[in-house]
């Protein structure tokens, strides 16, 4: 009986989670742009979407944000890392503080202040500016994802690498670098998601004709979100579902075959 309960307290969950994802789904493939009308099964959402130049280019300029801000920021944050962790214990302490706040903070009052910023230095808001404050916001995460696996790498193993002949930058890509892999790309991946959804951050820091996936679908809930939207957040949810099988089957396959 118990354990009955907790698969349908699992069931249900998962339900709850992605079955307003497998409606939008069914939406754009409905000829009517009704939400409540099923008009017959059709493709000419996903037609419109591949002819619609503005969300061709909004696309086009969230992955060139999400994309280069997340690559930066993983660069800092993993430098930052480093010399974080060679501090003593209070400075290293206050400084891990300091990174957590950007995180706990509001969005809206990170945008406001990253808008104020640019703005107090003459600075017109534009791409550049989003893309500097999405870098920005994004290192904090990539610091909180590297810096544990930081701490469990070995000391010993670089340095025992120094003591026999290899350079520090050397030992460093071919030492520690592999072990921080994990932990990089975790934080590679958290930044560019963090990116690739972030509205608040972008609204207040872009300039007049830079449009991302989420400004552009903000502009157009006044007069009614066209079902074209449906058809581009389907290939999204499809593209990230395929990577995470692939993710999570290649391991598997390699495990397989060592066994």
């Amino acid at each position: 009986m118990k354990n009955a309960m907790k698969k349908i307290y699992l069931i249900l969950m998962l339900f709850y989670l992605y079955a307003p994802i497998m409606v939008l789904v069914v939406l754009s493939f409905n000829e009517s742009r009704s939400r409540v009308v099923w008009g017959g099964f059709s493709l000419k959402w996903y037609e419109d979407l591949f002819t619609n130049s503005m969300i061709l280019d909004a696309l086009k300029t969230t992955l060139i944000i999400a994309l280069v801000s997340a690559a930066v920021a993983t660069v800092l944050g993993t430098l930052a890392c480093l010399g974080i962790n060679r501090m003593r214990k209070t400075p290293r302490t206050i400084v891990m503080g300091m990174n957590n706040i950007p995180m706990m903070n509001a969005e809206i009052v990170t945008g406001i202040s990253l808008m104020l910023c640019f703005v107090a230095f003459g600075i017109t808001l534009s791409f550049k500016t989003v893309l500097l404050a999405h870098i920005t916001f994004n290192v904090p995460y990539v610091i909180l994802s590297v810096m544990p696996r930081l701490k469990q790498t070995e000391v010993s193993v670089y340095e025992a690498a120094v003591d026999l002949g290899a350079t520090p930058i050397y030992a460093f890509f071919k030492v520690v670098l592999p072990d921080l892999m994990p932990g990089i790309l975790s934080g590679f991946l958290m930044a560019f998601t963090m990116s690739l959804d972030d509205f608040v951050i972008t609204h207040f820091t872009r300039g007049a004709g830079v449009n991302t996936l989420s400004t552009l679908i903000y502009s157009e809930v006044r007069r009614g979100i066209k079902p074209t939207m449906y058809a581009l957040s389907t290939l999204m949810f499809v593209s990230v579902l395929v990577l995470l099988i692939l993710v999570n089957v290649r391991p598997q396959k390699k495990t397989d075959i060592i066994e």
